[in-house]
């Protein structure tokens, strides 16, 4: 389909920006928190660390479900109702995060707390193509990134400072604050912005048959794959990291804490050099270098990996390359979905955002799964994820007709 959005305003609006970029936080402020407190959280609930561990899969379990509610609801109702529905259930959530008696409490309380937490990226991104055409769009993206990423960055220092004063459940009443800042700067700044024809077309029809026809366009699918994939490889990174740094390297949390934010700054450096050269080039220009990119950084640190030369001091930096060019990938796959079918902006962004999450979470199981002390197993599944990523890339995003085309 054609991309028929209003054009971008010629001035960055830059207070939407960060009100949007704040909402894309929920996942890496749940996640990157608690980290440092997961031992603790063991000792005090009496929880194996598999058990513990099992807290993070149900939150990603809970951010891969619940967006495949969000956007049809958000297309059909507007995107505030569902927005602050959501950021209302994610509140409720941490509090009972903050006072589980039981490891079984916090399990399912986190899995609650990203049903609701998930309604922020998934609203978020579909208020973006509401005001954005598809190059705008991915400026836009890239710029909230560099707001997202910053959570990363500060996260896990802010949580161990939390920890050390507060202990783990200190963390969560964090959490408790942070929902409820961006839930009153919601209600009091952002307008709806959903369009009528979206309205009326998300009535006439039934939730999972706007699914069905956003998965009979071929494009939409390749850069949905696309992004997944290649999101993947952060989920891995995210899963696997604690044990690679502090377990077969043998590094203390503070030296992770830093390997976990100079990553984060890659991806956020990445994000603004995409933003750069969207102004001489395209979304799909750009996703196609670096899909190659990709490619070439995880061969390297496969090599590197396997023939263990240079140990750490080779792995940590390949990995930070890899890690990068998501930075420079994510934003496009995003503004090219949801260029495909604008009409169904909420559901491209629920359909984006849940097969991202459901290929993290298959690709954190699998790194855990291969676990063997060595940086094999995270390498092997990076690789294998980039090579997806871009096979999805250069057979349905953006086939050999487009690649010199201006994205449309």
């Amino acid at each position: 389909m054609t991309d028929n959005a209003p054009p971008a305003p010629a001035a960055t609006p830059w207070r939407l920006v960060l009100m949007l970029g704040a909402l894309t936080a929920f996942a890496p402020m749940s996640i990157d928190t608690y980290l440092s407190s997961m031992p603790a959280i063991g000792r005090t609930l009496h929880a194996g660390a598999e058990d513990v561990q099992a807290t993070l899969a149900a939150f990603f379990a809970g951010m891969a479900i619940g967006q495949f509610l969000y956007g049809p609801a958000s297309d059909r109702f507007g995107r505030r109702l569902p927005l602050l529905l959501g950021i209302g259930i994610f509140i409720a959530a941490s509090v009972v995060c903050a006072t589980a008696p039981s490891i079984e409490v916090l399990i399912a309380a986190r899995f609650v707390q990203a049903l609701g937490g998930c309604a922020g990226p998934v609203i978020a991104r579909a208020v973006v193509r509401d005001k954005f055409n598809h190059a705008d769009t991915a400026r836009v993206l890239s710029m909230m990134t560099l707001i997202m990423g910053l959570a990363p960055v500060l996260a896990p220092q802010f949580g161990g400072v939390v920890q050390f004063f507060a202990g783990w459940r200190g963390v969560f009443w964090t959490l408790v604050v942070f929902g409820l800042l961006i839930g009153l700067w919601i209600t009091l700044s952002l307008a709806e912005s959903r369009s009528e024809a979206t309205a009326i077309q998300a009535r006439s029809e039934n939730p999972f048959r706007a699914y069905v026809a956003l998965l009979r366009q071929k494009r939409l699918v390749g850069y949905g794959l696309a992004g997944a994939l290649n999101g993947a490889t952060l989920f891995t990174y995210i899963s696997t990291a604690p044990d690679l740094v502090m377990g077969t390297y043998g590094h203390t949390p503070l030296v992770f804490n830093i390997v976990f934010a100079l990553n984060a700054v890659g991806i956020i450096g990445a994000s603004q050099v995409n933003r750069l050269l969207l102004r001489r080039s395209t979304p799909d220009r750009v996703l196609v270098r670096a899909s190659i990119a990709s490619i070439v950084a995880a061969l390297l640190l496969v090599a590197a990996a396997w023939s263990g030369v240079g140990g750490q001091f080779t792995v940590l930096p390949l990995l930070f390359a890899a890690l990068s060019t998501y930075g420079l990938m994510s934003g496009n796959t995003m503004a090219g979905a949801l260029s495909v079918d604008p009409s169904r902006a909420g559901s491209t962004s629920a359909l984006m955002g849940g097969i991202s999450f459901g290929a993290g979470a298959l690709a954190s199981w699998a790194g855990g799964l291969l676990h063997d002390g060595t940086p094999k197993p995270v390498a092997a599944v990076m690789f294998v994820c980039l090579v997806g990523s871009s096979l999805a890339i250069f057979g349905l995003a953006v086939p050999k007709d487009r690649r010199g085309k201006a994205a449309a």
